[in-house]
């Protein structure tokens, strides 16, 4: 019995943070975001990107195997396939990171099929041009 808990702590250990599968095999999606906004730096876009896969406790290496195009409640349910809807933390963790970091309120502009695009888009249209 001892030697199965043991096994099932190493297992988690060795998978916390990691995507799940589907997301797992996709390459750097680096491309998508340039020519979605091209006048947005690098910086901004990993800046983003690094505030999602922080609350979702996602490893910052894999920040660019997300597209624009991936909705929020699309991603949890990969990550939560066995649950009807996402983890309330992440989220929570998630909308008060947008808040803190750019001055967004993601329950005002929250729709089921918010694409992580769609939230980038509405934080550089809030940002100041100097950024």
């Amino acid at each position: 019995m001892a030697i199965l808990v043991l096994l099932a702590v190493a297992w988690s250990a060795l998978t916390f943070g990691q995507l799940p599968n589907p997301l797992l095999t996709r390459t750097s999606q680096g491309r998508s975001w340039r020519r979605a906004f091209p006048r947005a730096s690098n910086k901004q876009i990993r800046e983003f990107l690094s505030v999602f896969t922080s609350a979702f406790d996602f490893r910052d290496v894999d920040m660019l195997k997300f597209r624009p195009d991936d909705q929020l409640v699309g991603i949890c349910r990969t990550l939560h396939p066995s649950k009807w809807a996402a983890d309330a933390a992440e989220f929570e963790t998630f909308a008060r990171d947008l808040r803190t970091r750019f001055g967004v309120v993601l329950e005002d502009i929250w729709d089921e099929r918010l694409t992580l695009g769609a939230l980038f888009s509405h934080i550089q249209q809030t940002r100041p041009a100097s950024r």
